[in-house]
């Protein structure tokens, strides 16, 4: 028996429905999105309702988590398995986000290099190799994002967030409950106001500067990767805002609140990524 709530020596759930459901329910959602980009008229539909599907399996499914943590079943062994899945998943969005880098570096530093050479003048005459530019008639013209003012915003948001969540952790390490529950919101609050941005941000690309997903490779990895972010901040602020929620019904001790410390990986790791976009996407 561990010391910890006399927890067992390794707990072993029982039979679960949720993998299963889970499976389903992605499956649902990529089926109904592949439709949706190839235009058909049911795939929005079906993507929909395989996120929601997806989301209810999820909230159920942590739920039986929750329970079982706070049912004193999970030992210091079981605190060691969540805290090794937790970096492999983050090193996975590590990977994740390093092949859209990739594919940045790639872009810029071989291929627009290589198309702007003296035998491919005579394919595109008025091209040149300088990012941000494409060949008159490949796609609409359309003004490069810059750094300023959202992006810096962005990025003062986020390093604020950052800061403020270390200080709620700091004091639910100390016990104050109410301390933790106020920097927590301030961290998801400096979330949503940092979306709020972004979506202003993509507003402002298509309508003003004529910017899309189509927009030739630089658009493409522009999107993609401001995109992919913006999702993983949306993801993890719904994550604080759920340890938050659990910190006010007295679910975490100062000795054992991985829930928190997991969240708290995945919001920095996020800021970490923006970072990199910042320097890379938006000023070189």
């Amino acid at each position: 028996m561990s010391s910890h709530n006399a927890a067992p020596y390794y707990f072993v759930p029982g039979p679960s429905r949720w993998p299963m459901l889970a499976g389903i329910s992605l499956l649902i959602t990529m089926i109904g999105a592949s439709a949706w980009v190839n235009d058909a008229s049911w795939g929005s539909t079906v993507n929909i309702v395989g996120i929601l599907c997806t989301l209810t399996v999820l909230y159920f499914w942590f739920g039986d988590a929750i329970k079982e943590s706070e049912g004193g079943l999970y030992s210091k062994r079981i605190d060691h398995s969540y805290r090794w899945s937790m970096g492999w998943f983050i090193f996975s969005e590590v990977m994740f986000f390093g092949a859209f880098f990739g594919a940045l570096f790639y872009a810029r530093a071989i291929t627009l290099p290589w198309l702007g050479d003296l035998d491919h003048k005579f394919i595109w005459p008025d091209f040149a190799a300088q990012w941000g530019n494409t060949p008159a008639g490949v796609v609409e013209s359309f003004t490069a994002m810059g750094p300023f003012p959202i992006p810096t915003i962005n990025t003062a948001l986020l390093l604020l967030s950052g800061l403020t969540l270390t200080i709620a952790h700091h004091a639910l390490i100390a016990g104050k409950r109410g301390k933790t529950v106020g920097w927590l919101a301030a961290t998801v609050a400096l979330g949503a106001v940092f979306m709020c941005f972004q979506v202003y941000e993509y507003m402002h690309a298509y309508s003003e500067l004529n910017l899309k997903l189509t927009s030739g490779i630089y658009g493409s990895t522009f999107f993609l990767l401001t995109g992919f972010h913006g999702f993983h901040v949306t993801m993890g602020a719904i994550m604080l805002a759920v340890v938050m929620f659990r910190v006010m019904k007295g679910h975490f001790t100062p000795e054992h609140h991985f829930g928190f410390e997991g969240a708290a990986w995945y919001w920095h790791f996020v800021d970490v990524v923006w970072l990199g976009l910042y320097i890379v996407v938006y000023w070189l």
